[in-house]
């Protein structure tokens, strides 16, 4: 054996033994997490936030390290925009942390109870979902998001994040740790993976089943992909987010409109920004250039197919690849339909099963779309930037799930639970 190879070996023998290590710690944890009453959990809830405000200024000096080595390598705006950290995102860290410690605690939460007639009582009971793999990119604030919410629901969790926000990430963690250490709890409750080295991804998903119960990736769709046809355990997957928004024949034009710009331009850089726009071809000519004047005085390029560009000349030419393309960028494509049957056979062959709004003032239309997409979030004149857990009242969250098993749709720490039966006799045997 060459000396190369020999490195080599050790190299992953120890990345080996590290993985295995934060998998026992975090086993290790679960039954002092899982025991942990509401107010304890609580407490360190509202120590983290503390101390991310106490910490602002070396989380912000650890987010520049990273927001100029992404310079230095050309990411794009979108991807910086994920990235890039200040007073007021950091505070919104913290708020949301608080914002879960005062939501309800679903562990233990009765789900259901019935009697039978034997005199059996039996209930449905939610528990945690136990030791959990967050795989994440660009995003600091996930780490907060996803420890707090881990911790809420009873769970411990390995974080991995991206590479590029992997000082961001530890300052926050360094945070999550000081509140965990003040309840009392253990601080491997809340662990990352401490390199950047791609390989433990590959162990976290193939040589961990023993420490891990679930996987949950959040991120483009190659990383989705790799954790669902990688991982050895269940999979709750965030998939890219091509959101539709359908102006329909009975839409108000200036609803329309308002709603066209912010559901596109507010954050471009977000899972629940719309990259369709799709619009009935009998109102096309009245509300198409109004809306095109307002997504053009934000700096919009709209691309669209042959009936809106006779509509107005400022559309460029949509290929086919634009209906399937996240953008995640200030670009949106825009097609004509006809009516809410052509909406929802375009989104049934492109969309992602994520977020679909329709614009329209009637009610009849409006429930069929609702009722007929197939997606987690279905909207009726809103904009998709509300695919949100925070706007959903759930503190924060860890993804837009766009799987139908388990919990599709934002995962907060409801989400992050299962549950167990439990069957309470006096004396009963089975004949």
């Amino acid at each position: 054996m060459s000396s190369v190879e020999s490195l080599n070996e050790d190299q992953s023998q120890s990345l080996s033994d590290m993985m295995t290590s934060l998998g026992k710690a975090a086993r290790a944890a679960m039954p002092a997490l899982a025991n942990a009453g509401t107010e304890v959990k609580n407490q360190a809830l509202l120590e983290m936030a503390k101390a991310i405000r106490a910490q602002s200024k070396e989380i912000l000096t650890a987010n520049a390290q990273d927001v100029a080595k992404a310079k230095a390598n050309n990411i794009s705006s979108a991807f910086l925009d994920r990235l890039i950290l200040d007073e007021a995102r950091v505070e919104s860290m913290a708020a949301g942390i608080e914002a879960i410690a005062a939501l309800p605690d679903p562990v233990g939460d009765v789900m259901d109870n019935w009697d039978r007639p034997n005199g059996l009582k039996m209930s449905r009971v939610r528990v945690p979902l136990g030791v959990i793999g967050i795989i994440y990119e660009s995003r600091p604030n996930v780490t907060a998001d996803a420890g707090a919410l881990c911790l809420k629901a009873g769970n411990a969790v390995i974080l991995r994040g991206g590479s590029e926000s992997f000082e961001s990430s530890r300052a926050i963690l360094t945070c999550l740790k000081t509140g965990l250490a003040a309840a009392g709890l253990p601080d491997t409750a809340i662990q990352s993976i401490p390199t950047t080295d791609r390989a433990a991804v590959g162990i976290l998903l193939q040589d961990m089943p023993e420490y891990v119960d679930v996987i949950i990736p959040r991120g483009g769709k190659s990383l989705v992909d790799r954790v669902q046809k990688e991982a050895r355990v269940p999979v709750l997957a965030h998939l890219e987010g091509l959101c539709h928004t359908y102006i329909d024949r009975d839409a108000e034009i200036g609803m329309a409109k308002s709603i066209a710009v912010n559901a596109k331009m507010r954050r471009t850089g977000i899972c629940g920004a719309t990259e369709t726009l799709l619009i009935d071809k009998s109102i096309a000519g009245s509300h198409l250039p109004e809306i095109v004047d307002a997504l053009a005085d934000r700096g919009c390029e709209i691309r669209g197919d042959a009936e809106s560009r006779a509509i107005d000349s400022r559309i460029k030419q949509a290929t086919e690849d634009d209906w399937h393309t996240e953008y995640l960028d200030s670009i949106v494509s825009v097609k004509t339909v006809d009516g809410i049957n052509g909406a929802i056979d375009h989104i049934a062959k492109y969309g992602s099963h994520h977020t679909d709004s329709i614009v329209t003032d009637n009610s009849e239309t409006a429930e069929k779309f609702l009722s007929q997409v197939d997606s987690a979030i279905v909207m009726h004149n809103t904009s998709t930037q509300f695919a949100d857990g925070g706007e959903f009242g759930m503190g924060a969250e860890i993804g837009i799930s766009t799987g139908r098993l388990h919990s599709p749709g934002p995962v907060g720490a409801e989400q992050l639970t299962t549950f167990k039966y439990v069957v309470r006799g006096s004396g009963q045997v089975r004949p």
